[in-house]
């Protein structure tokens, strides 16, 4: 495929960035366009289908460095560190740190705007990165790349409370053996300005829905909504705290008068 001068320079400066040089740079420069880049063409030519693979990838590699990381960890421990680590926030602070957003080909719309999407982009482009390393280079290119930039992140606080409402649907609806699970419902608005709307199911039925300029944030919203609804709110968490810490005291207080 014939580039142009900015999408050569931007492979060449994405491939310094993540250390490799790519067998198929087509593959790469697929990965760091925005879908405002490529209106008119096919969706391969945008990061999106592969933004699809590299977040099943990365969520793979995540949840096997935490299990062999953390042995003392059970499930729930082990989902919230997974969770946290590969939240829109957490991916997107990444890749601006590596330098994704000077790399990412924007369509003239989007430069129009300010970028808007910048934070939702810089996720997506690093699911998408991961993605092209495996199908360049197989599991282990991918595996090394995320273990260098995301996996210094990872630590066992992550795993002592839910970083968000995703991982704490889970626990609640894991204690009577169901999986949540999410689907997308809706895309709203131009590529470069999208709004997403996802519904949460447990089994075949729906809890809840959410909307979000991000699938994940979408996803975060139904999840926190299916959480009001069936009652795994904070404040009733508080509330149980507290009846355990008036229990245990309840219990001290009749021991010493024992």
């Amino acid at each position: 495929m014939t580039r142009t001068e900015e999408q050569q320079r931007k492979v060449e400066e994405a491939q310094r960035i993540i250390g490799r040089d790519f067998d198929d740079p087509d593959i790469l420069l697929s990965a760091i366009t925005h879908p405002s880049a490529t209106e008119g063409k096919p969706v391969k030519f945008s990061y999106e289908r592969l933004e699809f693979l590299g977040d099943s990838i990365l969520g793979a590699i995540v949840a096997n460095e935490a299990f062999h990381e953390y042995p003392e960890l059970d499930e729930g421990g082990l989902t919230r560190i997974k969770v946290a680590l590969v939240s829109g926030t957490s991916l997107a602070e990444v890749a601006e740190k590596l330098g994704f957003a000077d790399v990412i080909v924007f369509g003239s719309s989007e430069r129009g705007t300010g970028r808007r999407g910048l934070h939702s982009a810089l996720e997506n482009v690093y699911e998408a990165v991961v993605a092209a390393l495996f199908l360049d280079s197989g599991i282990a290119g991918a595996q090394a790349f995320v273990r260098r930039t995301l996996i210094p992140k990872m630590s066992v606080e992550m795993a002592r409370e839910p970083e968000n409402p995703k991982s704490a649907l889970q626990e609640k609806l894991q204690e009577e053996g169901i999986t949540p699970t999410y689907k997308l419902v809706e895309t709203q608005g131009p590529p470069h300005d999208r709004t997403f709307v996802s519904q949460v199911f447990a089994g075949m039925k729906a809890l809840a829905s959410g909307m979000g300029r991000t699938k994940k944030e979408a996803e975060s919203q139904a999840a926190k909504t299916a959480l009001d609804a069936l009652g795994f709110t904070k404040a009733s968490k508080a509330d149980k705290a507290k009846a355990k810490r008036e229990k245990k005291q309840s219990r001290t207080e009749k021991k010493n008068k024992g």
